[in-house]
This record gives structure tokens, sequence and C-alpha cells, in this order.
């Protein structure tokens, strides 16, 4: 071991007194170290000592942290909930803390190698701006660091794409910091027919597959699942079955489960252009169909199809206009709050939209609160969210008077655009086309306050171009205003905007949610990312949907616009383009939800290495399937075969073609595909006993060829390495008519 060299830099390390150089100590060691030249013995002796003890020490404190961890009385509560609590990355945290949790990631060999990069690596930035006062500590980050300069080789990881593969990471999960909250994660691309749950590695942990598209969907507290589908609210039981169906004419948007079991959600009806004229809207800006406006409505199901309606509102019943005297509603809007003005927005929506009957007002979220027994409704084109008395009856709710605020259905606050109601300008505007507007439940940092995504858009030429996370403390006194104003508070108590509000715009959809660590799970539904971001505004996780239509994106694919997608203009650069891997909402529960408890969780592939259907295929490939030219089949049983080309181009990652005689007129082909990859956690055996629930691909319809009598699907498989490929065919939601289990063992 070259002595010179250690005794060099340990005394230039002591001379400057300067942490910084005793870290490049350590790398420089751990790198020249090697056995040979005996220089530097004499005169280093006493220096050479004071190492090996401090090395000695050092590692027994190592070994120390690792074996002991820090405790905390309330479980690691206060590590998640306070920042100076030793979080990753944190330059408050202890020597012993950033050393006990890198080795905890070097020690984890259950997780892909690139999450354990990033979280080793948000200690190792931290390990040069750390406090170490004691020479202990000193050179107790002096090994750290030394670590940390071997961390990537040490990980077997590309430093430059953090990725096993070598791929550019642009899908899935980008950032996993240790200030995450840990839990799972539900989401869908927009009017996609697969519902994804993933833990916080990024990882599938359960899925549903949908008869119909839906826009979000949410878990309910016994493991049961409601989905927003093409014809209402679908229900499914933990397994994937169908338990009801709730189809309402106008069905849009929004819903949710009450505690009481029955569905709350949001519909839209029409009034004729005579019937809002008779209301009192201005001829001159209501379209030759009318106008469309929204209403509640809570269902208590009977039966797995029926039910009956046990309470509704109408913002039809509470209006106020003051353009014709003549009309029913007639009176001045300033000093009716409580009531919606009919002719608001009415000029403007016919400026922009000519050719379509008027969406007034576009109700986009409801929420309710149980302990206040109140409604939220967020009224997208007013810009304003509104609260109602859920405690009204029917017939108290489509009048003035009646339930616990005494009010019936009126509006008990609005806040958002004062503009609305006569009491403001554009300058007091708040929101600006916001989404998901909710309270947040009591026990949860904030609890009580409302939360909403303020998307910072609107009509042209009232944008504010950009968009923030908005959370309002309501007055403490109820929902009192002062005379001739607006409603309180005039500004939000928190929010998120990015540190250059221009680069965070998400002009439609988009949602937020507050976790219980303080964070705030953020969607940024155009761009299909989903992020948690701290109170002081850092992302500490962030994953970007690898869903793209009905295909997957690959490490180093971006999504792209859709074939019809809008564009939204932007004054400071590029448009924002809605992208086809665009998510409505997410929604994130902790491990220890009781909805979670009903499911089969274990982790599964990542679902951007899941292999894509292959849609639109030359018929001359087919003809290749069907006639067997790619070998022997895999297996073959009861008229199946399965073939896998190994001669397919490189683009298409080889194809796997599953083929059978087609069923009897009328009779649906449906194939299913589940691929575990070979450094993957195995699957327990068992995981599919009561079916095939947790399905990678089904193919079906059009993705099912007819040629010669064959029924023929087809399948790009992925570039990685693959342990086994279970297939087969499916009737009706569970039932398998075949499956086979191919061991591929590559």
């Amino acid at each position: 071991m070259d002595f010179g060299i250690i005794c060099g830099e340990a005394t230039l390390a002591q001379s400057t007194g300067g942490r910084v150089r005793l870290v490049e100590f350590a790398a420089i060691a751990s790198r020249r170290a090697h056995i040979g030249s005996a220089r530097g013995w004499s005169g280093c002796l006493p220096r050479i000592a004071v190492v090996c003890a401090a090395f000695i020490a050092a590692i027994a404190v190592l070994i120390a942290a690792a074996w002991h961890p820090i405790a905390y009385a309330d479980g690691g509560a206060s590590a998640r909930n306070q920042a100076a609590a030793a979080a990753l990355g944190d330059s408050g945290a202890t020597p012993q803390a950033h050393a006990q949790r890198i080795l905890r990631v070097l020690a984890d060999r259950h997780t892909n190698s690139w999450v354990r990069y990033w979280q080793a690596r948000a200690d190792c930035q931290a390990v040069p701006d750390a406090h170490a006062a004691a020479p202990l500590d000193r050179v107790l980050l002096a090994l750290t660091a030394a670590i940390c300069a071997q961390l990537d080789a040490r990980l077997g990881v590309n430093p430059a794409a953090y990725s096993p593969r070598g791929e550019e990471r642009t899908v899935g999960l980008l950032v996993n910091e240790p200030d995450a909250a840990a839990g799972y994660t539900l989401f869908t691309r927009q009017d996609n027919n697969v519902v994804f749950l993933i833990d916080h590695l990024g990882r599938v942990a359960h899925s549903w597959h949908t008869p119909d598209q839906g826009s979000h969907a949410k878990l309910l507290d016994n493991g049961s699942l409601l989905v927003n589908s093409s014809p209402g609210i679908v229900e499914f039981d933990p397994r994937g079955e169908i338990i009801r169906q709730y189809e309402i004419d106008g069905h849009h948007h929004d819903f949710l489960k009450m505690p009481n079991g029955n569905v709350l959600l949001l519909a839209l009806a029409r009034k004729t252009r005579e019937e809002a004229i008779a209301a009192g809207a201005n001829p001159e800006f209501v379209h030759e169909d009318g106008l469309y406006y929204d209403y509640l409505l809570e269902a208590h199901t009977t039966s797995a199809s029926g039910g009956e309606i046990v309470w509704e509102w109408s913002a039809w019943d509470h209006l106020v206009q003051d353009f014709d005297p003549s009309k029913p509603n007639y009176g001045a809007v300033a000093e009716h709050p409580e009531l919606i003005d009919l002719n608001f927005l009415l000029e403007t929506i016919s400026r922009h939209r000519p050719g379509s009957p008027l969406d007034w007002l576009h109700a986009n979220s409801v929420d309710y609160n149980p302990e206040l027994d109140q409604i939220m409704v967020s009224a997208r084109n007013f810009s304003e969210l509104w609260i109602i008395d859920h405690s009204a009856d029917i017939e108290e709710a489509r009048g003035h008077s009646g339930g616990n605020s005494g009010m019936g259905g009126d509006l008990l606050y609005r806040w958002g655009n004062p503009r609305a109601y006569g009491h403001g300008t554009l300058a007091d505007q708040r929101l600006f086309w916001q989404h998901q507007t909710h309270w947040i439940p009591l026990g949860l940092p904030g609890g009580g306050n409302i939360l909403l995504f303020n998307n910072g858009w609107e009509f042209a030429g009232d944008e504010r171009f950009y968009s923030s996370v908005d959370e309002l403390a309501l007055p403490a006194d109820g929902y009192r205003r002062a005379p001739n104003s607006p409603y309180p508070p005039l500004t939000p108590e928190w929010t998120y905007p990015a540190e250059t509000p221009a680069d965070f715009y998400a002009p439609i959809l988009s949602g937020a949610q507050r976790l219980p660590n303080g964070n705030t799970l953020i969607v940024d539904g155009p761009a299909g990312t989903i992020f948690q971001a701290t109170r002081d505004g850092r992302i500490v996780w962030k994953y970007v949907a690898p869903l793209h239509a009905r295909a997957h994106l690959r490490q180093g694919e971006r999504a792209r616009p859709g074939p019809r997608a809008r564009t939204f203009p932007t004054p400071y650069g590029d448009p924002v383009s809605l992208l086809a891997n665009s998510v409505y909402r997410a929604y994130w529960y902790p491990p220890d939800y009781p909805g979670l408890q009903a499911l089969d969780l274990a982790p599964g592939a990542y679902i951007e290495d899941i292999p894509d259907n292959i849609r639109h295929t030359a018929r001359a490939t087919l003809a290749a399937a069907a006639a067997g030219d790619f070998g022997e089949p895999l297996a073959q049983a009861d008229g199946f075969g399965i073939y896998l080309d190994e001669n397919a181009d490189e683009d298409k990652r080889r194809l796997l073609y599953i083929k059978r005689p087609c069923a009897d007129e009328g009779e649906k082909v449906r194939f299913f595909l589940h691929i575990t990859p070979s450094d993957a956690i195995d699957l327990p055996a068992n995981r599919h006993e009561h079916g095939f629930i947790n399905l990678d691909f089904i193919f079906e319809g059009d993705e099912v060829k007819e040629l010669d009598d064959l029924c023929i699907a087809m399948a790009a498989l992925p570039r990685y390495r693959i342990e086994r490929i279970r297939t087969g065919e499916l009737r009706g939601k569970v039932i398998q008519l075949w499956q086979a289990e191919i061991e591929l063992g590559e």
C-alpha cells in the first residue's frame, strides 16, 4: 500500500481543516491503495496508527448503524413528517443516518438496481454537505464518500442512465427519494380499459380490465373498484367480477361512494332554447339547441343493475338573472351570491363556441363531507367551487329553505371568481378552470381545508398560463363574508407552483391529494405525470405513465400527442399538448388501507416492460403464423398452438403467436397473456387460483385475427430476459378454457 499517498492526503486534510479534502482523501485512498511500495513508512507511523484506529472505529460505527437503526417512538412517523428527522438527502441528517441508509440500499436484493441507485444517490449527494464536527464523524463521512464513489460499480448500473439495461429513463418511476410516502398509486390512461395499481417502486401490484373505456377509478374500503366508464359507473369486486352498474343518462366526470353505501355522481341535462329564454337568459347568446346544465344524483342500489334516486340537486333550481324583469329569477346578482347568475358566461361561451350548444357550467368534480353533511362541486366554466347542504331533503334541495343551513339547496359558499356574483374583477379571480376540488380528510395535515388543482387555463383572454395546487383554509366563523365583499380567504394558505411557474402548466384534466406525511400527490394530466411534492415544493417521487393508446412506452421513448389531441397555446414558448399517455386523475393509498387487504398484491412487472398488443399485422405475417412456419410450437393442446418467432425484426422484440380454431358464430374469442421477467420477484403459484384477474394483456375483438378458420393473436415480447409465459383462452370474465405455462428460463 502506498502510505506516502495516504499520509500526504491526510496531512493536507489536517492542515486545511477541510471536510471536502477529507472526503477526497477517502475516495483517492480507495482507488489508489495497492500492494507494493513501502515508501513513506518513516515519520508517518503515528499518523498510520491514528488512521487505522479511526478506520476500525468507523467500521464499528457502520456495523452498529446497520444493526441498530434509528428508533422513533411513533414507528417512524416523526421521521416522515419532520424535515429535520434524518430524511434522505437532508443536509441536517447525521453521518450515521447517511451511512445506515446507504448500507441498507446496498444490502437490498429485492429491488431493481436503478431504484436502489436513486435511493442511495440522494444520501451520497448530501454527504459533502453533512455537518460533522467530531473527528470520528468526519472519518465516517470519508468512508461513506468512498462507498459513494464506487456506487455505480457496486450496483451494476449505468450512472448516466440510471438503468440496468442502459436506456435513458423516460417513463415509469423516475424519482423515488426517501421523503416520498411509500404506498400504492391507482391510475389509468384517460379513455383506457386497463386500471393499474402500482407500488412505490413503480411495479404493477394489481390491475383490472374493464369492459369499456374509463377516465378514472377509485378503490373502496372493501377492495371493490369503482370505474367511471362510458355507460356509467361500474363496480368490480376484488376478483375483477362486475358487481353492479350504474347507468345514468348524462353521467359525466366524477362520482364517489358515500359512507351509507350510496353513489353520488354528476350528471348533465339540457334545456331547450325556449326554456332557457323563459328562465331569463339573454336570447342573443342562447344556441338554437339550448344549453346544458349540471345536477347531482344520489343513487341507492337494490340489485346489480337497479336502484332508486334518493336525493338530487339541480343548478337550474337556484338561478338569478338581472336581464329581464318580466321573467322568473329576476334580481340583483350582487345581492344574491347564494344563487347562480344564468347570464354569466353566456356571451363568452357563445363567442368562443358558436357552433355548439352551451356547456354552461361544466362541473368536473364532486366531494362529500360526512362531518358537515355538505357537498362540494367544482363548476369549471365559472372557475368556482360551490358548497351546498346535503341535509336538505329532495324537496328542500329544490328550494331556498330547509336543511341544517336553513338555505335549502342554495349555495352556502363559493370561491374562486367573485366576478360570477358581482363582487370582483379579473384581478380578484383566483381559480382558472380548476379540477378535483375536495376537503382534505380530517387526520391528515391540513385536515378540513380545501385542496384543488388550479389549471390556469380559461377562455381566451383570461388565461393565467401556469398551474398550481392550492390549499384553502375556510373561515373559522363559517361561510360568512363581509358586506359587498367576496367570500374569504383572499389568498390560499399554501400553494405549489413550479420554481418557474411557466414550467408547470396543465390546462385540463389533473388533480391533487394530501398524503399522511404532508406531501401532496399531484397529477399533471396532459403530460401523464404523477408526482409527490413536499411542503417546501421539492419533488420526491415522480412517475410518467408508460401508456400510449393500447401500446406501452419503453425506456427511451416519450409520449407524443394523439391523433386528435388538443393543443393549448402559451405566450412564452411551445404550446402544451394533450399527450397520448394523459391521465385524468390518480389516487394514492397507504399500505394499511383496508381495500388493499382484499387484493393479491404480489409485485409484478413494470408497465414499460409489459409487451404490446400488435393490432395491425400484414396478412403475409398472419399466413405465416397460421402455417406454423416458425418451427415447433412451444405448447400445443386442444387445437391451441403457441409459437415464438426468434427471427423477428429487432424492432418487434420477437413475436409470440397464439392460434386455435375459431369459436362458433357469436362466441367471443379472448386470449390472455402473462409474462414473468427473469429478474423480477417470482409471482406466487396461487396468484390466479380464482381465475386470471390480474392480466398483462387480453386479446379480443379486432385484436384476434381470423384466417383459414383459425383465430390468431400476436404480441411483441420485450427485450428483457423472460422466465415464463402463461397464456390461454378466457370465456366470460375469469373462466379459463385452456392454459399453458411455458418455462423459457432465458
